[in-house]
């Protein structure tokens, strides 16, 4: 994926409206996700390639014509978490204990309690 073609997809605004209107149908682990790479977005230690990246990933997370029609059942956001993840675990040594709890209280908070075994999961495999 050429970082640029994506990128320019990333909004704020427009992560928060994707996540809004479908983080029911997307499922916790790529609400979760998003927000991780979201919150390293914003951190002030983190580089610019690195931002270039993230932005990239949710770019495409947001851009409504992606690989696998997001609407498409049971694989519909396999394609979006899958560049989540690979640039997760690009970014991983970014991820820091209060980016975790973030956006797990920020994934608390539209999801209510979520299973925090599928947390995990998700986090053995990219840190």
């Amino acid at each position: 994926m050429k970082h640029t073609q994506f990128e320019k997809f990333f909004t704020e605004e427009s992560l928060w409206n994707k996540i809004k209107k479908f983080s029911r149908t997307a499922g916790t682990k790529v609400v979760y996700a998003a927000l991780l790479l979201f919150y390293i977005l914003n951190d002030k230690q983190v580089g610019t390639k690195t931002k270039v990246s993230i932005a990239a990933a949710l770019g495409y997370f947001i851009f409504p014509a992606d690989a696998i029609f997001d609407f498409t059942p049971l694989i519909g956001y396999s394609d979006d978490l899958a560049i989540l993840i690979f640039v997760l675990t690009q970014v991983a040594s970014n991820i820091t204990p209060e980016i975790k709890e973030k956006a797990r209280r920020k994934l608390n908070e539209w999801f209510g309690e979520v299973n925090q075994n599928e947390l995990q999961e998700l986090e053995r495999g990219i840190i």
